[in-house]
C-alpha cells in the first residue's frame, strides 16, 4: 500500500506544475479563475492523499515502541 501512496504523491507533485492553466481567462464555476480553482481542488485532493497515507500506511509498530517506553517510564517513576 505505501507504493500506491508513494506513486499517488508524485503524481500530485507533477499535477502541482500547472502550466497549462497560466494563460486561461476562463471563470469556473461562474466566479472562480481558471488556475485558483485547479489549486482548490488540487488542495482537496492532496489532503484525500495524505488522509489515506495516514489510514493505510502510518507505521503502527513506531506509535506501540513509543507507547510502550512511555508506559515503562511511567511505571518507574511511580511511587
Amino acid at each position: 500500500m505505501r507504493k500506491v501512496i508513494y506513486a499517488a504523491a508524485i503524481v500530485l507533485a507533477v499535477l502541482h506544475q500547472d502550466f497549462w492553466l497560466w494563460d486561461d481567462a476562463h471563470l469556473w464555476f461562474g466566479f472562480m479563475p481558471a488556475g485558483f480553482a485547479y489549486h482548490v481542488l488540487f488542495s482537496v485532493l492532496s489532503a484525500v492523499v495524505w488522509a489515506l497515507a495516514v489510514m493505510l500506511a502510518w507505521p503502527t509498530a513506531v506509535e506501540k515502541e513509543v507507547k510502550d517506553a512511555h508506559a515503562d517510564q511511567e511505571a518507574c517513576t511511580a511511587p
